[in-house]
């Protein structure tokens, strides 16, 4: 009896995210459709102004502010780099504990 209802209560949970996965990806069709539109169904456009919008891309007045941005940029990568080191660090440095063998 107790493994018919947790099929019960996993099929209602699969539902219940499969309409809501559904209901996104409408909306966000209609919202790329809208945003096409207003720029004349030139896609290109669409993607530069997201840049813009972003901050990926723009003119920069002076080297500074380019510099600005730039810097800001390395900081995310080197923080990025400092969390994934030490996570493929240890997955590559698996030692065999069963040998007792030391280096």
């Amino acid at each position: 009896m107790t493994d018919r209802n947790e099929n019960k209560g996993s099929g209602a949970f699969l539902g219940i995210m499969a309409g809501l996965a559904g209901a996104f990806g409408i909306w966000a069709m209609m919202a790329f459709m809208t945003g096409l539109s207003s720029v004349n169904f030139q896609v290109g456009e669409m993607m530069r102004q997201f840049l813009v919008a972003t901050g990926n891309l723009g003119e920069y007045e002076t080297l500074v502010d380019f510099y600005t941005h730039i810097k800001g940029v390395e900081y995310l990568m080197a923080g990025a780099f400092f969390i994934a080191f030490p996570i493929f660090f240890k997955y590559i440095d698996k030692s065999d504990k069963k040998t007792g063998v030391k280096a």
